[in-house]
């Protein structure tokens, strides 16, 4: 395999004997490496191969911003419960990883979040939150730093939105002007020039995503404004106007209003966004 681009010094997206991109992981593969360098097999750890067209430089880009130990720790726990197909899934296990490293960091100063949803998961999604279980069990038996019963709900939601999946092109156009349009008002509303690559703006659009399978799904979060959605909008005021924009754009796009909880839901990634990119 050879070198295509380096992201960080574990990251780096190669080209492997068939001529197709993939992401490679390995602590120091992407050290001094140069596109067109011949990749040290003995350096690999993981192989991400991209399924049904997804950008393979947008998941490098995301998956760089993780830290290497917290893909290697939902990796093995994957394989623990037997979901080791699962973590053949790049844009899967990117985002539960992704999910875990801010759990873990969130608990590292104190920030304690409460999810709203158990019991319309444990009924709704009952094989996916006794997945999520078994993974979150296996995730506390290698961490020091031990995630809450309620993280459960965070991955289901993930292992949930992974098999969606729709033969409706047009939907998927849809969904990709809706987002352009969606990060211009966010540039346009907090005078940013956001980047596209970024971690930040690739973590809203990923929850973009779940969001519109919500909504194509008829599941949105339904409660009429759940007490976390009310701490939202009290500490995300601008954000939540931004929001509200947001959802009025959609509900153009796609014909769905968005209930009181999404909308807050969504300012959070938009203070998000904000935040990182100011």
């Amino acid at each position: 395999m050879k070198v295509a681009r380096v992201f960080n010094n574990n990251v780096v997206l190669a080209l492997d004997d068939a001529g197709r991109e993939v992401i490679l992981t390995g602590r120091g593969l992407g050290f001094q490496a140069r596109p067109g360098q011949a990749v040290d097999p003995a350096q690999i750890v993981r192989t991400f191969v991209p399924t049904d067209g997804r950008d393979s430089d947008h998941l490098a880009q995301l998956l760089a911003g993780i830290p290497p130990e917290h893909i290697q720790l939902v990796g093995s726990a994957l394989a623990e419960v037997g979901l080791d197909t699962l973590g053949r899934n790049p844009a899967l296990i990117i985002a539960l990883a992704d999910h875990v490293s801010f759990a873990l960091r969130r608990i590292a100063v104190g920030m304690e979040l409460e999810y709203p949803l158990l019991a319309e998961v444990q009924n709704l999604y009952a094989e996916e939150y006794a997945k999520a279980a078994a993974l979150l069990a296996a995730i506390n038996a290698r961490s020091e730093t031990q995630l809450p019963g309620a993280e459960a709900v965070g991955l289901a939601l993930h292992l949930v939105n992974a098999g969606f999946a729709t033969g409706d092109l047009s939907y998927t156009y849809t969904m990709t002007g809706a987002i352009q349009q969606m990060v211009t008002v966010i540039q346009q509303t907090f005078s940013l020039d956001l980047d596209a690559g970024s971690v930040s703006v690739g973590r809203f659009i990923t929850h973009l995503r779940y969001l519109f399978v919500r909504i194509h799904q008829h599941k949105q979060l339904d409660q009429k404004l759940s007490p976390i959605g009310a701490v939202i909008r009290e500490t995300y005021p601008h954000e939540v106007e931004c929001a509200l924009r947001l959802a009025d754009l959609l509900e153009l796009r796609l014909g769905s209003t968005l209930t009181d909880d999404e909308v807050s839901y969504l300012a959070l990634h938009v203070a998000r966004v904000a935040a990182d990119q100011a």
